[in-house]
């Protein structure tokens, strides 16, 4: 007498699947992760093209209690005395395996008071890179102020928008290259005369400017 049927039992074949993805992650994550030296976010440059340091983040001991991020940075820079400022945000985490992970904006802006207005991706072109890098675009108010926002998710292999797909790459990387790190990277430009646009073209140029330098403070 044969087995039983796989094809006839579909919970039997998802019961298999899931011991068979429950025994390789249990051997994935009991193996030591491989972390490399990084360099402090505090010795960023302190000017990326035209834009120049303003001012240097404090962040409170009970906000990075909560964040529980490995290293942080928070500045703002300016491209020139008249033009917006660009508020600068990166959270860097050496593991995702002991809970540590970053907190999506989507959560943390509305509980700050920032209403979102306007959502999407987009993509915006990097000197070197040979595609462009995709990430979230948020328009977002707070009684009578109004902002952009973009962040993105960044490991060293990619930069990711979706906060699934960062979940998923974690755990991928986890398997084929004992590596969980991950950084958030947020820029806020305040919306002037409600011009979106421009305040959008201007988050994205400082994008631009950061990106490569920036990328050389996180592990590669």
């Amino acid at each position: 007498m044969g087995g039983p049927d796989l094809r006839r039992r579909p919970h039997a074949l998802v019961l298999s699947l899931a011991l068979i993805t429950q025994t390789v992650l249990l051997f994935a994550f009991s193996r030591p992760e491989k972390l490399p030296p990084m360099r402090p976010l505090k010795e960023s440059p302190a000017r990326f093209g035209e834009w120049v340091l303003s001012s240097e983040g404090i962040m409170e001991k009970e906000v990075l209690d909560v964040l529980r991020a490995d290293d942080v940075m928070s500045r703002v820079y300016r491209r020139s005395e008249t033009g917006p400022p660009a508020s600068l945000f990166v959270a860097y985490f050496k593991t995702q395996r002991t809970g540590q992970a970053p907190h999506s904006p989507k959560n943390c802006l509305p509980g700050s008071g920032w209403v979102p207005s306007a959502s999407a991706e987009i993509a915006i072109p990097i000197e070197g890179l040979a595609e462009p890098i995709r990430i979230n675009r948020y328009v977002v108010s707070r009684g009578e102020e109004k902002s952009v926002v973009l962040y993105w998710y960044q490991t060293p292999n990619r930069v990711i928008a979706s906060e699934f797909a960062a979940k998923f790459y974690a755990v991928a990387d986890s398997i084929r290259r004992h590596r969980s790190d991950t950084a958030l990277v947020r820029v806020v430009v305040p919306v002037v005369n409600g011009d979106e646009d421009a305040a959008t073209a201007a988050a994205a140029h400082f994008v631009q400017s950061f990106f490569v330098p920036l990328r050389r403070h996180l592990p590669g």
